[in-house]
Protein backbone atom coordinates (compact mmCIF):
# COMPACT_ATOMS: atom_id res chain seq x y z
CA UNK A 1 0.00 0.00 0.00
CA UNK A 2 1.41 3.29 -1.21
CA UNK A 3 1.00 5.83 1.67
CA UNK A 4 1.78 9.90 1.97
CA UNK A 5 2.39 11.33 5.31
CA UNK A 6 0.89 15.19 4.63
CA UNK A 7 1.65 18.34 7.05
CA UNK A 8 0.78 21.94 6.04
CA UNK A 9 0.99 25.18 7.88
CA UNK A 10 3.00 24.32 10.52
CA UNK A 11 3.83 28.35 11.62
CA UNK A 12 3.70 28.82 14.82
CA UNK A 13 4.68 25.47 16.35
CA UNK A 14 7.60 25.98 16.69
CA UNK A 15 7.02 28.66 19.25
CA UNK A 16 6.83 25.92 21.96
CA UNK A 17 9.84 23.14 20.82
CA UNK A 18 8.47 20.35 22.89
CA UNK A 19 5.86 20.82 20.63
CA UNK A 20 7.24 21.24 17.39
CA UNK A 21 9.13 18.14 18.76
CA UNK A 22 6.01 15.97 19.29
CA UNK A 23 4.74 16.82 15.81
CA UNK A 24 7.98 15.16 14.36
CA UNK A 25 7.43 12.41 16.71
CA UNK A 26 4.02 12.04 14.89
CA UNK A 27 4.94 11.97 11.66
CA UNK A 28 7.98 9.57 12.29
CA UNK A 29 5.64 7.20 13.94
CA UNK A 30 3.29 7.50 10.64
CA UNK A 31 6.54 7.22 8.09
CA UNK A 32 7.82 3.91 6.80
CA UNK A 33 9.22 1.95 4.05
CA UNK A 34 6.05 2.71 2.19
CA UNK A 35 5.01 5.86 2.73
CA UNK A 36 6.57 9.25 1.93
CA UNK A 37 6.66 12.66 3.75
CA UNK A 38 5.40 15.64 2.12
CA UNK A 39 4.44 19.64 2.92
CA UNK A 40 2.41 21.33 1.10
CA UNK A 41 3.72 25.67 2.11
CA UNK A 42 3.53 27.60 5.43
CA UNK A 43 6.15 25.29 7.20
CA UNK A 44 9.34 28.21 7.33
CA UNK A 45 7.25 30.89 8.69
CA UNK A 46 5.70 32.55 10.92
CA UNK A 47 6.46 32.45 14.12
CA UNK A 48 9.04 33.53 17.11
CA UNK A 49 11.33 30.83 16.22
CA UNK A 50 11.38 31.54 12.26
CA UNK A 51 11.35 35.06 13.24
CA UNK A 52 14.71 34.51 14.68
CA UNK A 53 16.07 31.92 12.54
CA UNK A 54 14.81 33.53 9.08
CA UNK A 55 12.78 30.56 8.35
CA UNK A 56 16.19 28.19 8.69
CA UNK A 57 14.65 25.83 12.18
CA UNK A 58 12.50 23.98 8.99
CA UNK A 59 15.80 22.86 7.92
CA UNK A 60 16.18 20.25 11.34
CA UNK A 61 12.29 19.68 11.08
CA UNK A 62 13.18 18.47 7.87
CA UNK A 63 16.09 16.02 8.69
CA UNK A 64 14.33 14.65 11.84
CA UNK A 65 10.94 13.93 9.72
CA UNK A 66 12.76 12.89 6.69
CA UNK A 67 10.21 15.45 4.45
CA UNK A 68 10.89 14.24 0.99
CA UNK A 69 8.78 17.38 -0.90
CA UNK A 70 7.50 20.65 -0.11
CA UNK A 71 5.91 23.53 -2.11
CA UNK A 72 5.51 26.93 -1.22
CA UNK A 73 3.00 29.12 0.60
CA UNK A 74 2.32 32.63 1.00
CA UNK A 75 4.23 32.70 4.17
CA UNK A 76 7.67 31.09 2.77
CA UNK A 77 8.33 34.67 1.27
CA UNK A 78 8.28 35.97 4.58
CA UNK A 79 11.88 37.17 4.95
CA UNK A 80 12.06 38.03 0.98
CA UNK A 81 13.11 35.73 -1.90
CA UNK A 82 16.54 35.70 -1.57
CA UNK A 83 16.90 34.13 1.61
CA UNK A 84 14.36 31.77 0.77
CA UNK A 85 16.63 30.50 -1.77
CA UNK A 86 19.27 29.89 0.64
CA UNK A 87 16.81 27.87 2.45
CA UNK A 88 15.55 25.51 -0.56
CA UNK A 89 19.40 25.25 -1.70
CA UNK A 90 20.17 24.21 1.52
CA UNK A 91 17.08 21.86 2.68
CA UNK A 92 17.42 18.03 2.36
CA UNK A 93 13.60 18.04 0.74
CA UNK A 94 13.28 19.24 -2.49
CA UNK A 95 11.00 22.01 -3.70
CA UNK A 96 8.19 21.84 -6.16
CA UNK A 97 6.21 24.66 -7.85
CA UNK A 98 4.70 24.85 -10.91
CA UNK A 99 3.93 28.46 -10.85
CA UNK A 100 5.90 30.74 -9.06
CA UNK A 101 8.10 33.03 -11.26
CA UNK A 102 11.22 35.49 -10.19
CA UNK A 103 12.08 38.87 -10.43
CA UNK A 104 12.64 38.09 -14.00
CA UNK A 105 9.58 36.46 -14.98
CA UNK A 106 11.07 33.35 -14.97
CA UNK A 107 10.61 30.30 -13.02
CA UNK A 108 11.73 30.65 -9.31
CA UNK A 109 14.32 29.05 -7.98
CA UNK A 110 15.20 26.60 -10.36
CA UNK A 111 18.88 27.50 -9.95
CA UNK A 112 18.58 26.14 -6.22
CA UNK A 113 17.25 22.99 -7.60
CA UNK A 114 12.87 23.86 -7.54
CA UNK A 115 10.93 21.69 -10.25
CA UNK A 116 7.80 21.80 -11.43
CA UNK A 117 6.84 18.25 -11.28
CA UNK A 118 8.87 14.82 -9.62
CA UNK A 119 8.54 11.37 -8.97
CA UNK A 120 8.61 9.41 -5.82
CA UNK A 121 8.97 5.49 -6.07
CA UNK A 122 7.09 4.76 -2.93
CA UNK A 123 6.59 0.74 -2.36
CA UNK A 124 7.51 -0.39 -5.44
CA UNK A 125 4.96 2.30 -7.55
CA UNK A 126 5.95 5.86 -9.14
CA UNK A 127 3.96 8.31 -7.73
CA UNK A 128 3.98 11.82 -9.56
CA UNK A 129 3.44 14.75 -7.97
CA UNK A 130 3.12 18.58 -9.03
CA UNK A 131 3.14 22.02 -6.65
CA UNK A 132 1.49 25.08 -6.86
CA UNK A 133 0.52 28.37 -4.84
CA UNK A 134 -2.03 30.98 -4.25
CA UNK A 135 -1.68 33.64 -7.17
CA UNK A 136 -2.44 36.08 -4.72
CA UNK A 137 0.82 35.67 -3.14
CA UNK A 138 2.23 38.70 -3.98
CA UNK A 139 -0.84 40.47 -2.37
CA UNK A 140 -0.92 38.52 -0.07
CA UNK A 141 2.79 38.80 1.62
CA UNK A 142 4.29 42.51 0.61
CA UNK A 143 8.11 40.46 0.66
CA UNK A 144 6.50 38.83 -2.42
CA UNK A 145 5.60 41.56 -4.25
CA UNK A 146 8.28 41.33 -6.83
CA UNK A 147 7.35 37.80 -7.86
CA UNK A 148 4.46 37.13 -10.32
CA UNK A 149 2.35 33.64 -9.76
CA UNK A 150 0.69 32.26 -12.77
CA UNK A 151 -2.76 30.18 -12.99
CA UNK A 152 -2.03 27.32 -10.77
CA UNK A 153 -4.73 24.88 -12.78
CA UNK A 154 -2.81 25.97 -16.43
CA UNK A 155 0.69 26.07 -14.44
CA UNK A 156 -0.32 22.78 -12.85
CA UNK A 157 -1.79 21.37 -15.73
CA UNK A 158 1.16 22.23 -17.90
CA UNK A 159 3.21 20.32 -15.14
CA UNK A 160 1.35 17.25 -15.59
CA UNK A 161 1.61 17.34 -19.38
CA UNK A 162 5.68 17.68 -18.77
CA UNK A 163 5.70 14.45 -16.25
CA UNK A 164 3.58 12.03 -18.62
CA UNK A 165 5.98 13.27 -21.83
CA UNK A 166 8.94 12.70 -19.86
CA UNK A 167 8.65 9.57 -17.46
CA UNK A 168 5.44 8.42 -19.31
CA UNK A 169 2.18 6.40 -17.04
CA UNK A 170 2.97 7.02 -13.25
CA UNK A 171 1.13 5.06 -10.80
CA UNK A 172 -0.25 7.83 -8.90
CA UNK A 173 -0.66 11.44 -9.55
CA UNK A 174 -0.69 14.00 -6.73
CA UNK A 175 -0.71 18.08 -6.63
CA UNK A 176 0.61 19.55 -3.34
CA UNK A 177 -1.11 22.71 -2.96
CA UNK A 178 -1.20 25.67 -1.14
CA UNK A 179 -4.37 27.40 -2.58
CA UNK A 180 -6.59 27.15 0.34
CA UNK A 181 -10.61 27.02 -1.43
CA UNK A 182 -8.30 27.02 -5.21
CA UNK A 183 -8.08 23.18 -4.39
CA UNK A 184 -12.05 22.65 -5.44
CA UNK A 185 -11.30 24.12 -9.20
CA UNK A 186 -7.99 21.94 -8.90
CA UNK A 187 -10.04 18.87 -8.37
CA UNK A 188 -12.74 19.42 -11.03
CA UNK A 189 -9.78 20.57 -13.61
CA UNK A 190 -6.98 17.61 -13.12
CA UNK A 191 -6.81 14.17 -13.90
CA UNK A 192 -5.20 13.52 -10.40
CA UNK A 193 -5.73 10.94 -7.27
CA UNK A 194 -5.54 13.42 -4.90
CA UNK A 195 -4.84 17.18 -3.68
CA UNK A 196 -3.10 17.36 -0.73
CA UNK A 197 -3.82 21.62 0.79
CA UNK A 198 -3.23 23.82 2.84
CA UNK A 199 -3.49 27.35 3.63
CA UNK A 200 -6.86 28.13 5.01
CA UNK A 201 -6.42 26.76 8.84
CA UNK A 202 -9.32 23.78 9.25
CA UNK A 203 -8.73 20.67 8.35
CA UNK A 204 -10.60 18.69 5.51
CA UNK A 205 -10.69 15.40 4.38
CA UNK A 206 -13.62 14.72 1.93
CA UNK A 207 -13.78 14.12 -2.30
CA UNK A 208 -14.76 16.64 -4.88
CA UNK A 209 -15.76 14.70 -8.30
CA UNK A 210 -13.52 11.55 -7.38
CA UNK A 211 -10.91 13.07 -6.64
CA UNK A 212 -9.52 13.38 -2.63
CA UNK A 213 -8.88 16.91 -0.65
CA UNK A 214 -7.49 17.53 2.32
CA UNK A 215 -5.83 19.81 4.58
CA UNK A 216 -4.09 19.46 8.23
CA UNK A 217 -5.31 22.94 9.41
CA UNK A 218 -3.01 24.67 11.49
CA UNK A 219 0.00 24.54 14.01
CA UNK A 220 0.66 20.68 13.18
CA UNK A 221 -2.15 19.75 15.44
CA UNK A 222 -2.79 17.34 12.53
CA UNK A 223 -0.86 14.92 10.62
CA UNK A 224 -2.65 13.85 7.23
CA UNK A 225 -2.01 9.92 6.34
CA UNK A 226 -3.20 8.97 2.96
CA UNK A 227 -3.37 5.60 1.11
CA UNK A 228 -3.46 5.64 -2.36
CA UNK A 229 -5.35 3.40 -3.27
CA UNK A 230 -7.89 2.58 -6.29
CA UNK A 231 -9.60 4.89 -4.27
CA UNK A 232 -7.39 7.23 -1.91
CA UNK A 233 -8.77 7.62 1.40
CA UNK A 234 -7.22 9.80 4.08
CA UNK A 235 -6.59 9.56 7.95
CA UNK A 236 -6.19 12.35 10.59
CA UNK A 237 -4.23 11.95 13.32
CA UNK A 238 -3.53 14.11 16.12
CA UNK A 239 -0.24 15.22 17.12
CA UNK A 240 -0.99 15.08 21.26
CA UNK A 241 0.11 12.12 22.48
CA UNK A 242 2.99 11.26 20.67
CA UNK A 243 6.33 11.08 21.71
CA UNK A 244 8.72 14.17 20.98
CA UNK A 245 11.97 13.31 19.34
CA UNK A 246 14.58 14.67 22.17
CA UNK A 247 17.61 15.62 19.35
CA UNK A 248 15.10 18.05 18.05
CA UNK A 249 13.46 19.46 20.66
CA UNK A 250 16.97 20.29 21.84
CA UNK A 251 17.95 21.91 18.52
CA UNK A 252 15.20 24.15 18.54
CA UNK A 253 15.45 25.39 22.56
CA UNK A 254 18.88 26.02 21.67
CA UNK A 255 18.41 28.53 18.84
CA UNK A 256 14.68 30.01 21.12
CA UNK A 257 17.59 30.73 24.14
CA UNK A 258 19.74 32.60 21.80
CA UNK A 259 16.81 35.19 20.97
CA UNK A 260 16.53 36.63 24.19
CA UNK A 261 12.95 36.78 24.12
CA UNK A 262 12.26 36.33 28.10
CA UNK A 263 11.34 39.95 28.96
CA UNK A 264 8.03 39.71 30.75
CA UNK A 265 6.51 42.90 29.10
CA UNK A 266 3.19 41.88 31.91
CA UNK A 267 1.00 39.32 33.72
CA UNK A 268 -2.65 37.98 33.23
CA UNK A 269 -5.26 37.00 35.79
CA UNK A 270 -7.70 35.51 33.43
CA UNK A 271 -6.23 33.45 30.83
CA UNK A 272 -6.36 35.16 27.58
CA UNK A 273 -7.27 32.46 25.05
CA UNK A 274 -6.06 32.63 20.92
CA UNK A 275 -7.36 30.15 19.16
CA UNK A 276 -8.82 30.40 15.68
CA UNK A 277 -12.28 29.70 16.92
CA UNK A 278 -11.82 32.81 19.11
CA UNK A 279 -9.61 35.45 17.11
CA UNK A 280 -12.35 34.52 14.02
CA UNK A 281 -15.35 34.38 16.26
CA UNK A 282 -15.95 38.22 17.06
CA UNK A 283 -14.95 40.27 20.14
CA UNK A 284 -12.30 38.40 21.84
CA UNK A 285 -10.17 39.96 24.27
CA UNK A 286 -6.81 39.29 22.58
CA UNK A 287 -8.34 41.11 19.54
CA UNK A 288 -9.45 43.95 21.67
CA UNK A 289 -5.60 43.93 23.50
CA UNK A 290 -3.89 44.38 19.72
CA UNK A 291 -6.83 47.23 18.49
CA UNK A 292 -6.35 49.41 21.89
CA UNK A 293 -2.61 49.20 21.61
CA UNK A 294 -2.86 49.91 17.58
CA UNK A 295 -4.86 53.20 18.83
CA UNK A 296 -2.97 53.99 21.79
CA UNK A 297 0.58 53.86 19.27
CA UNK A 298 -0.78 56.98 17.46
CA UNK A 299 -3.60 58.71 19.74
CA UNK A 300 -5.68 57.48 16.65
CA UNK A 301 -9.74 57.63 16.53
CA UNK A 302 -9.90 53.83 15.86
CA UNK A 303 -7.69 50.99 16.10
CA UNK A 304 -8.46 48.02 13.74
CA UNK A 305 -6.75 44.63 13.69
CA UNK A 306 -7.37 42.00 11.29
CA UNK A 307 -7.87 38.44 12.63
CA UNK A 308 -6.02 36.68 10.17
CA UNK A 309 -3.23 38.65 11.54
CA UNK A 310 -3.43 37.08 14.95
CA UNK A 311 -1.56 33.90 14.90
CA UNK A 312 -3.07 31.14 16.94
CA UNK A 313 -1.51 29.48 19.89
CA UNK A 314 -1.21 28.81 23.43
CA UNK A 315 -3.33 30.83 25.92
CA UNK A 316 -1.48 33.42 27.87
CA UNK A 317 -1.40 32.91 31.42
CA UNK A 318 0.33 34.80 34.33
CA UNK A 319 3.15 36.16 32.32
CA UNK A 320 4.24 37.29 29.21
CA UNK A 321 6.81 37.66 27.94
CA UNK A 322 8.11 39.19 24.22
CA UNK A 323 8.58 36.18 22.92
CA UNK A 324 4.58 35.71 23.25
CA UNK A 325 3.70 38.85 22.02
CA UNK A 326 6.13 37.55 18.77
CA UNK A 327 3.96 34.39 18.71
CA UNK A 328 0.63 36.44 18.29
CA UNK A 329 1.94 38.69 15.05
CA UNK A 330 5.40 37.42 14.32
CA UNK A 331 5.53 39.93 11.72
CA UNK A 332 8.21 42.86 10.98
CA UNK A 333 5.88 45.43 9.90
CA UNK A 334 5.06 48.72 11.57
CA UNK A 335 1.64 49.54 12.73
CA UNK A 336 0.23 52.60 10.35
CA UNK A 337 -1.70 55.39 10.63
CA UNK A 338 -4.44 55.64 7.71
CA UNK A 339 -7.09 58.74 7.33
CA UNK A 340 -10.44 57.62 5.70
CA UNK A 341 -13.29 59.76 5.60
CA UNK A 342 -16.49 58.06 7.48
CA UNK A 343 -18.15 56.83 4.08
CA UNK A 344 -15.25 54.61 3.49
CA UNK A 345 -14.58 53.66 7.39
CA UNK A 346 -18.07 52.55 7.13
CA UNK A 347 -16.92 50.46 4.17
CA UNK A 348 -13.93 48.45 6.09
CA UNK A 349 -16.02 48.02 9.02
CA UNK A 350 -18.59 46.37 6.76
CA UNK A 351 -15.45 44.45 5.76
CA UNK A 352 -14.61 42.67 8.91
CA UNK A 353 -17.20 40.11 8.07
CA UNK A 354 -16.11 39.29 4.29
CA UNK A 355 -19.74 39.54 2.77
CA UNK A 356 -17.52 40.33 -0.54
CA UNK A 357 -14.57 39.00 -0.10
CA UNK A 358 -13.34 35.08 -0.78
CA UNK A 359 -10.89 34.68 2.37
CA UNK A 360 -10.71 32.32 4.84
CA UNK A 361 -14.07 30.37 6.33
CA UNK A 362 -17.78 31.40 5.42
CA UNK A 363 -18.16 31.90 9.18
CA UNK A 364 -15.41 33.95 10.47
CA UNK A 365 -15.07 37.02 11.24
CA UNK A 366 -12.01 38.92 10.29
CA UNK A 367 -11.30 41.96 11.87
CA UNK A 368 -11.31 44.07 15.60
CA UNK A 369 -11.59 47.68 16.61
CA UNK A 370 -10.81 50.42 19.49
CA UNK A 371 -12.80 52.73 20.33
CA UNK A 372 -15.63 51.64 17.76
CA UNK A 373 -18.68 50.02 17.54
CA UNK A 374 -19.96 47.40 15.28
CA UNK A 375 -23.62 45.72 14.93
CA UNK A 376 -23.69 43.17 11.72
CA UNK A 377 -26.88 41.80 10.46
CA UNK A 378 -25.38 38.24 9.26
CA UNK A 379 -28.73 37.16 8.10
CA UNK A 380 -29.04 40.60 5.88
CA UNK A 381 -25.25 41.28 5.54
CA UNK A 382 -25.85 44.61 6.38
CA UNK A 383 -24.14 46.92 9.40
CA UNK A 384 -26.76 47.83 11.17
CA UNK A 385 -24.55 50.15 13.56
CA UNK A 386 -21.11 51.97 13.16
CA UNK A 387 -19.73 54.27 15.69
CA UNK A 388 -16.39 55.82 16.86
CA UNK A 389 -16.30 57.10 20.58
CA UNK A 390 -19.92 56.41 21.12
CA UNK A 391 -21.06 58.55 18.09
CA UNK A 392 -22.72 57.35 15.05
CA UNK A 393 -20.30 57.95 11.89
CA UNK A 394 -20.35 60.81 9.81
CA UNK A 395 -19.47 60.11 6.22
CA UNK A 396 -18.48 63.64 5.76
CA UNK A 397 -16.23 63.39 8.91
CA UNK A 398 -12.45 62.67 8.46
CA UNK A 399 -11.40 59.72 10.85
CA UNK A 400 -7.93 58.26 11.48
CA UNK A 401 -7.39 54.77 12.20
CA UNK A 402 -4.20 52.90 12.84
CA UNK A 403 -3.92 49.33 11.64
CA UNK A 404 -1.37 47.08 10.08
CA UNK A 405 0.66 47.89 7.17
CA UNK A 406 -0.24 44.58 5.47
CA UNK A 407 -3.84 45.53 5.26
CA UNK A 408 -2.61 48.72 2.65
CA UNK A 409 -0.88 45.66 0.82
CA UNK A 410 -3.31 42.88 0.09
CA UNK A 411 -6.79 42.91 -1.77
CA UNK A 412 -8.01 39.99 0.00
CA UNK A 413 -8.69 41.70 3.36
CA UNK A 414 -10.07 45.23 3.95
CA UNK A 415 -9.77 45.79 0.22
CA UNK A 416 -10.84 49.47 0.86
CA UNK A 417 -7.89 50.40 2.38
CA UNK A 418 -5.07 51.11 0.05
CA UNK A 419 -1.31 53.36 0.38
CA UNK A 420 -2.95 56.42 -0.64
CA UNK A 421 -4.60 56.47 2.79
CA UNK A 422 -1.30 56.43 4.61
CA UNK A 423 -0.53 59.38 6.93
CA UNK A 424 2.30 57.51 9.36
CA UNK A 425 4.01 55.04 10.63
CA UNK A 426 4.84 53.45 14.23
CA UNK A 427 6.66 50.95 15.61
CA UNK A 428 6.94 47.05 14.66
CA UNK A 429 3.73 45.90 15.46
CA UNK A 430 5.29 43.42 18.42
CA UNK A 431 7.05 46.40 19.83
CA UNK A 432 4.02 48.28 19.88
CA UNK A 433 2.20 45.51 22.06
CA UNK A 434 5.48 45.39 24.16
CA UNK A 435 5.27 48.97 24.63
CA UNK A 436 1.32 49.74 25.48
CA UNK A 437 1.60 46.14 27.88
CA UNK A 438 4.61 47.66 30.14
CA UNK A 439 2.45 50.93 30.12
CA UNK A 440 -0.86 49.61 30.60
CA UNK A 441 -0.68 45.92 31.50
CA UNK A 442 -2.85 43.33 29.89
CA UNK A 443 -6.49 43.07 30.85
CA UNK A 444 -8.45 43.78 28.26
CA UNK A 445 -12.17 42.54 28.70
CA UNK A 446 -15.33 41.90 26.28
CA UNK A 447 -17.25 45.48 26.11
CA UNK A 448 -19.87 44.79 23.72
CA UNK A 449 -17.95 46.17 20.83
CA UNK A 450 -18.55 44.18 18.15
CA UNK A 451 -22.13 42.66 17.86
CA UNK A 452 -23.24 39.68 15.03
CA UNK A 453 -26.85 39.27 15.01
CA UNK A 454 -28.79 36.27 13.21
CA UNK A 455 -24.97 34.57 12.93
CA UNK A 456 -27.03 31.06 13.47
CA UNK A 457 -29.68 31.43 10.80
CA UNK A 458 -27.33 33.11 8.41
CA UNK A 459 -25.31 29.55 8.74
CA UNK A 460 -28.29 27.29 9.15
CA UNK A 461 -29.69 28.83 5.44
CA UNK A 462 -26.48 28.14 3.59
Amino acid sequence: MVRLVHYSDIENVFDAPERAARLAGRIRALDGPDAAVVATGDTTAPGVLSLVAGGRQILEFYAATDTALDTFGNHEFDYGPDALRGTVADAPAEFVSANVRDEDGEPFGRAEGVVPWTTREVDGATVGFVGVTDPATDSLNPMAAPLSFDDPVAAAREALADLDRTVGNVDHRVVLSHLGSGDDELARALDVDAVLGGHVHSPRNEYVDGTLLVRPGVNGEVVVEVELDARPVATLHERDGAEPLGDLQSALEARMREADLDEVVGQVTDPIPRTGEVVHGGECRVGNFVADAFRWAHDADVGLSNAGGLRQGDPWTDDVTKADLISLIPFEEPVVLVSLTGEALRSVLREMAAPDVDFGEDDWWHGHVSNARVVWDADREALVEASVGGEPIDPETTYTVATSEYLLHSDHEFPTLEQRHRIGEADIQYEVLAAYAREHGIDPSIEGRIEIRNRAAAADGD
